[in-house]
């Protein structure tokens, strides 16, 4: 009998914080704590984890002959021969079924992104990731689906500029995974990795790098609206330092990314160890720090000046 740890293992939990991502457009729209907007984006969050385990595993099942090349893949339960392929299409046919009926309870417009994004990923592990720039642009795609999903869910909106540093810092992130699976692998364990070359790939990276620290200072800069948290230290800054909350905070959030951006590069560069984001996101120290010091200071700009 399979082990429900082996199961839950091959769902891929530590992948799930792609999906944090969904809660962007209540948290930078100032309806983190509205509970009815919560609890939307909850079931949103919880509905891209049942249909993105459900995409791994069909994904498992299609590469296990190449995943057991690769020097970490080899290590996952269907590649080793831990939970035969039979029980995992049953796992991810429950998934995906769980997945879409919790959606058809938010609403019909989620609905429908949740259907586009399980068609997508389905369609990438059949196809879009054996060809080059494809499977790049497939990767980031999900990361902005993802995003827009919140949107959907919530019907709270994020800021233009905000879209486009996600579509940005997505494609970087992509880049960096496949440059660091072209040099720790080679082309053996993909096919579309034998039409990149590792020029190809800095060049993307650290386009995609620029884009996205330009695309972050737009929003710094143009953002105006501020959403203002009704509680006892905002009406002490109206009465006695009222010209704060003319200033543009926003800014400041410049300096978390500027070293989570430089902290990444370095792990493409230099480590070589930007094939697995989620391992590095959950992992890496001075990441780890960066991404809460910048949400501490989003959170204290929306919610308190």
């Amino acid at each position: 009998m399979t082990s429900y740890k082996i199961v839950l293992e091959a769902l891929r939990p530590a992948q799930w914080i792609k999906n944090v991502s969904i809660f962007a457009a209540p948290m930078l729209t100032g309806k983190l704590f509205d509970p009815t907007v919560t609890l939307l984006a909850s079931n949103a969050f919880v509905v891209f984890c049942f249909l993105s385990s459900s995409s791994y595993l069909i994904n498992d099942i299609l590469d296990a002959p190449k995943d057991k090349l690769h020097p970490f893949k080899r290590l996952r339960p269907i590649a080793r021969g831990a939970l035969d392929k039979k029980t995992a299409f049953m796992v991810a046919i429950f998934l995906l079924i769980s997945g879409l009926f919790i959606a058809s309870t938010v609403n019909s417009n989620f609905l429908f992104i949740s259907i586009v994004f399980i068609v997508l990923q389905y369609l990438y592990s059949l196809v879009l990731k054996r060809k080059a720039i494809f499977d790049i642009l497939g990767i980031a795609l999900f990361f902005i689906i993802r995003a827009y999903a919140g949107e959907l869910a919530t019907g709270w909106h994020l800021p233009v500029w905000i879209m486009l540093t996600v579509i940005f810092l997505s494609l970087f992130i992509a880049s960096g995974k496949r440059r660091s699976e072209l040099l720790r692998s080679g082309t053996t364990t993909r096919a579309a990795l034998s039409e990149y070359g590792t020029s190809l790939l800095n060049f993307y990276t650290t386009m995609f790098a620029v884009a996205t620290l330009i695309c972050y200072a737009m929003f710094t800069y143009f953002v105006q609206e501020k959403i203002q948290f009704d509680g006892l230290l905002h009406e002490f800054i109206i009465k006695y330092f009222p010209n704060w909350l003319d200033r543009k905070w926003y800014m400041v959030t410049l300096i978390p990314i500027i070293v989570g951006i430089m902290r990444y590069g370095q792990i493409i560069f230099q480590m070589e160890e930007a094939e697995r984001p989620e391992k590095i996101l959950a992992s890496d120290i001075p990441l780890i720090v960066a991404i809460f010091s910048w949400g501490a200071m989003m959170l204290a700009i929306i919610y308190v000046l």
